[in-house]
């Protein structure tokens, strides 16, 4: 009615489309990483029924499948604007429709006169960051046929406490728009002093400001608004002289990045704002501070971002090229890349608009493994080339002269405030020539990651292993004829070739044995007897794996590394490979490898030269910290026991604290435990645990089946708190062994006589702690411990055995029991876990939160089970 205008927006359509509106018809043309937007205004029955129809066409190019497979097909589908995986992977069976259809949000909007379009917000920083300004530019349409008198308002608000906010700024300024026209409109620049700053996760908290801004049409009120989170932060990329590798900064602080890639988060897009929030916050509890988005994928959806800038994971987003599929093989495939070049930079500038905005995004990048064509990569150099206030080369110092060389407001640039690097392989990645440089993705001996020869260059994009799930995820996407382990069989040079039934083949299962390389992991633990054995093992080999290739990088951080990104961390299908929490949302105990080995403050043990060291990747330096080592073995005893002097560790540096002796000692036991403690004397709080299980050179860890049959003295407690479906839990879990290490010490260093009761006192007091800076710790700070009325509750677990309670892991069902071929998932999924996959030492008590959404009507309950723990211990809610 009036002056007011309707718009029908479809924010992603594979691959174009015709649109019915009452009978007139539009063409969404082809491309599936662009916008359209129709102005419906004049097609509309104000009042009764309206008709929309909307029939899409798939890609141009959907290929077809050689029956050998193969990196995207027969890479067909590269000559067109879509994913490329879609045509299936080594990881993944293609996709059969393509993802034809609509994939996106689609939205009408109703606006005055005028409407707002892209605006581009950025900030810059002077005087060591703190004086900052908001910059703002932006289109306004004028849609009407008379000249638009408007107040364009822009307010920016910080939140304080719920739903409280400070209103930061808020100004108006009149601008005219000339009929039937847009005009490009730059705010005069905002100030701040000392805003709070976003930084990635583990580095600081990640402060968001509400920026909004709308415009009013004198005499007819608002026309149109728009809002959007807005981090204040300076992003630099640029490649380190003494390693060789890409190093980030943030605020001027060097990020050591310890990330994943990440492939998309559903294969038939069913993408959700719910499950993106799960995913990311997954990686945030990993303690990672980046994500890849891999250019056979998506450019994902504002959502995914969001939760990245809410969680502190740094982005970096490759646009649509893949080796694989733009030119490599033979022959070679789509060597000038999609057909239209021009759509593709139309649909790249568009993402560029979309997703410019958010602090996560950290870097654009041309392709996987490959370079754009050259007209199309000297397109996008230009588009995203660096304002000069954000040149990696510019210090604070000098940042005002930026006007002599370009006077132009930054956020006047498509973006101009972060690099552009052309291939995932080249300029700093990986060799940064765009040789074959990145992987291996398979079965390593854990104590090859921290050998300098495993890997030559600075910053490896991808490096991967293996990632079964656990038993339960077999069966509920699997028909029985798949819950058959893989055959073992064992050639002439002693090497073990795993043989999976086709169900596991048809879901690309990667084996634990490499033949002639790696002997097969598995059996180190013994033959596996069943499916619930097999995983089980998996998942201690999950934890192993992944806890030494972040420990192993981290062992060399800016002396050799910058970063490395693991080969990967989900699966966008129920695929058998290269994991940390299955397509069902379950965690492996790779997670917590992850989150242990990536911890900003970490004690840890170099597998390879058996060093004990300390990480600090923090801004801030570690004093008056010191730690304990205690070794456990099968008998439950300690043959040794030590705490170190106090040190000191500088911000951002690797500390060689001493040389791990117990192995080198006469009488050392074939397999024994090794529980390492950083903590700081002053209040004995405990910084950082790690628990290892380990043989000596030439032996393996079969002795730990009859580990299986001790039975070890427990104390379970148990708190709830219910806010609707949503349950809080907090399990505390207390091994009630008597023997202690300093009971049973063999060798005692002089300061633990002196303090032995002070010292080791942090064993049962503080062990909880996991990282304070941590997501979960706000959750230890504010959980309710009990529902209104209700108390704690606790169990005693009676024992006759005193020793280890070995890798203890919770899971959270419904009350019904399920069993047999008729197999039913009892499990509720997803669930955040601050800990899990864990073992106790006698004497040791640990807390874990566990929160989670219950379907309406269910029982939920937390079961317990362990490799020593067989009672199924549950917590009815």
């Amino acid at each position: 009615a009036g002056n007011r205008h309707v718009s029908l927006n479809f924010r992603g359509v594979n691959y174009s489309a015709e649109v019915y509106i009452n009978g007139h018809k539009e063409i969404l043309p082809k491309g599936m990483f662009r916008r359209h937007t129709l102005d419906i205004t004049e097609v509309l029955h104000p009042e009764g029924s309206n008709l929309l129809a909307v029939l899409v066409h798939p890609p141009d190019h959907p290929g077809t499948i050689p029956p050998q497979g193969g990196q995207g097909g027969d890479h067909e589908i590269g000559k067109d604007v879509a994913t490329q995986y879609v045509e299936g992977w080594d990881w993944m069976c293609p996709i059969r429709d393509r993802n034809t259809g609509i994939w996106d949000e689609v939205s009408i909007c109703i606006t005055g006169a005028v409407n707002i379009t892209d605006p581009h917000l950025v900030s810059t920083f002077h005087d060591d960051f703190k004086r900052s300004y908001l910059h703002c530019t932006l289109q306004l349409e004028n849609k009407s046929s008379w000249l638009a008198d408007c107040s364009l308002k822009i307010q920016v608000s910080a939140e304080l406490e719920g739903d409280i906010c400070l209103v930061e700024h808020l100004q108006s300024y009149a601008i005219s728009i000339p009929p039937r026209s847009v005009l490009e409109y730059t705010i005069p620049p905002l100030f701040f002093y000392k805003p709070n700053l976003w930084w990635p996760n583990g580095m600081g908290k990640q402060s968001l400001y509400n920026v909004e801004i709308s415009v009013d049409v004198n005499g007819l009120g608002e026309s149109d608004a728009w809002s959007h989170y807005f981090g204040f932060r300076k992003v630099e990329s640029s490649i380190d002289d003494s390693t060789g590798g890409r190093i980030f900064k943030v605020n001027g602080e060097p990020i050591f990045i310890r990330g994943g890639n990440w492939i998309l988060s559903d294969g038939l897009l069913r993408l959700t704002k719910k499950r993106y929030m799960t995913d990311i916050k997954f990686h945030a509890d990993m303690n990672f501070n980046m994500l890849r988005c891999w250019g056979g994928g998506l450019a994902e959806r504002p959502d995914f971002y969001h939760f990245c800038d809410v969680y502190g994971l740094m982005v970096w987003q490759e646009f649509w090229i893949t080796g694989d599929v733009d030119g490599r093989g033979l022959p070679i495939s789509n060597p000038d890349g999609p057909l239209d070049h021009a759509l593709f930079l139309l649909c790249a500038r568009d993402t560029v608009k979309l997703l410019r905005n958010h602090a996560s995004l950290a870097l654009w990048v041309g392709g996987n493994e490959q370079v754009p064509p050259i007209d199309i990569n000297r397109a996008l150099k230009n588009d995203l080339k660096l304002h000069p206030m954000f040149l990696s080369n510019q210090t604070t110092k000098n940042q005002g002269k930026y006007l002599s060389q370009d006077p132009s407001d930054p956020s006047r640039y498509l973006d101009g405030t972060r690099a552009y690097v052309q291939g995932s392989m080249w300029d700093g990645f990986a060799d940064g020539k765009g040789d074959f440089t990145d992987g291996p993705y398979e079965i390593q001996h854990p104590e090859s990651f921290f050998k300098n020869s495993f890997y030559k260059y600075g910053f490896n994009p991808e490096v991967g292993s293996v990632g079964v799930p656990v038993a339960a995820t077999i069966r509920a996407t699997m028909p029985p004829e798949g819950w058959s382990i893989p055959i073992f069989k064992k050639g002439i040079d002693g090497y073990i070739e795993e043989v999976p039934n086709p169900i596991w083949d048809y879901h690309k299962y990667i084996p634990y044995s490499k033949p002639g390389k790696v002997h097969d992991q598995i059996e180190l633990y013994g033959h596996p007897k069943d499916l619930d054995d097999f995983c089980e093992k998996a998942q201690l080999i999950n934890y192993v794996q992944y806890r030494a290739l972040l420990e192993g990088w981290t062992s060399f951080m800016w002396t050799k590394f910058t970063g490395v990104l693991i080969w990967k961390t989900q699966n966008p299908w129920t695929g058998l490979r290269g994991q940390f929490y299955d397509h069902l949302q379950d965690q492996t105990a790779g997670f917590y490898g992850c989150r242990c080995a990536a911890e900003p403050i970490h004690v840890q043990l170099n597998l390879a030269s058996y060093n004990i060291e300390v990480v600090n990747t923090t801004s801030d330096k570690l004093t008056d910290v010191a730690v304990e080592i205690s070794v456990w073995d099968l008998d439950g005893a300690s043959p040794y026991y030590k705490v170190t002097e106090k040190f000191v560790v500088p911000p951002k540096k690797v500390k060689q604290i001493m040389e791990m002796e117990y192995p080198k000692m006469k009488n050392a036991k074939p397999v024994y435990f090794l529980l390492l403690k950083l903590f700081r004397l002053s209040d004995k709080e405990a910084l950082s645990r790690n628990f290892y299980w380990l043989h000596l050179p030439g032996k393996d860890y079969k002795l730990l089946e009859e580990y299986r049959q001790k039975t070890i003295p427990l104390e379970i407690g148990s708190g709830i708190s219910v806010s609707g479906g949503t349950y809080k839990v907090r399990m505390s879990i207390k091994n009630k062994s008597k023997k202690s290490a300093a009971e049973s010490t063999t060798s005692v260093s002089t300061m633990e006589l002196e303090d032995r009761n002070g010292v080791h006192g942090i064993s049962e007091e503080t062990n909880c702690v996991v990282q304070k800076s941590g997501l979960w710790s706000k959750i230890h700070r504010n959980i309710d411990l009990a529902r209104s009325g209700d108390k704690p509750r606790t169990l005693e677990v009676k024992g006759i055995d005193s020793g280890v309670a070995f890798f203890l892991h919770f899971s959270v069902h419904t009350s019904e029991s399920s069993t047999g071929e008729n197999y039913r998932d009892t499990r509720i999924l997803p669930v955040h876990y601050s800990d899990n996959y864990f073992s106790l030492t006698p004497g040791e008590k640990m807390t874990a939160d566990i929160s989670f959404e219950a379907p309406e009507g269910s029982k939920p309950r937390v079961i317990l089970r362990g490799w020593n723990y067989h009672l199924n211990h549950a917590v009815m809610m």
